[in-house]
């Protein structure tokens, strides 16, 4: 049996995952959080009871709490990919798969990178999800033919890379929520950064892309297809 986690801000989001994954008879889902602060305990739960120890028993002498976390890129806080990057530094056993509502040339190399061991779209065939967390399980990756190929572009093309890939995922995750029409408190809030910091996020990412505003920087948004028209 592989046992899953599910972290999304969105309850039905996660219940229709959860009751597509319901669906398979090896899968199961043993917990779910709305966020990085729940999922946190969560682990850290699900390690301890799987080990027969004490909650406070060392992260490093813990076992894996799930077989395959399911994350969503989109959270409060500390979005996904700060949490790949704080499981990666963590020498974390867990194996992560992504599942985003952003297209795969938006997020998917990033998520990779980052650790994940996959990145599926939730806007995709719900039965991908279910072959996507088989695959994870086993240790290997799992990528849709549109990422393989993306990964073969980046290997055999010229470097002639896109401006915003060279933004940090902060900066590139302040880039989509201004051009979503975000207001600079709002962002700083669902952050939970300080609206000083999340200034100095833009500046870098007009200074980075040769932007002078936030309208220049929603058409470029647009352009190369982070937000929708």
């Amino acid at each position: 049996m592989i046992d899953v986690i599910l972290c999304d801000d969105h309850a039905l989001i996660r219940r229709g995952i959860r009751d597509t994954l319901s669906d398979a008879p090896d899968l199961r889902v043993v917990g779910e959080a709305g966020d990085y602060g729940e999922l946190r305990v969560l682990l850290r739960e699900r390690s301890a009871g799987r080990a027969g120890e004490p909650a406070l028993l060392a992260e490093a002498a813990r076992p894996a709490p799930c077989d395959v976390l399911v994350l969503d890129i989109n959270l409060p806080g500390r979005s996904g990919l700060d949490v790949l990057h704080a499981l990666k530094d963590e020498g974390s056993p867990v194996k992560v798969l992504v599942v985003s509502m952003y297209p795969e040339d938006q997020y998917a190399i990033r998520a990779l990178r980052a650790g994940a061991y996959g990145y599926v779209n939730k806007g995709g065939d719900p039965q991908l999800i279910v072959q996507a967390v088989r695959t994870v399980a086993q240790g290997r990756k799992y990528v849709t033919p549109e990422i393989a190929q993306m990964l073969v572009e980046s290997l055999t093309m010229p470097t002639t890379e896109n401006a915003h890939n060279k933004l940090s995922d902060r900066e590139l995750q302040t880039l989509v929520m201004i051009a979503s029409g975000k207001r600079l408190a709002d962002i700083a809030e669902a952050l939970t950064l300080s609206p000083k910091t999340v200034s100095v996020y833009r500046a870098r990412v007009l200074e980075k892309l040769g932007l002078a505003n936030n309208a220049e920087l929603t058409v470029y948004a647009i352009r190369n297809g982070l937000v929708g028209q």
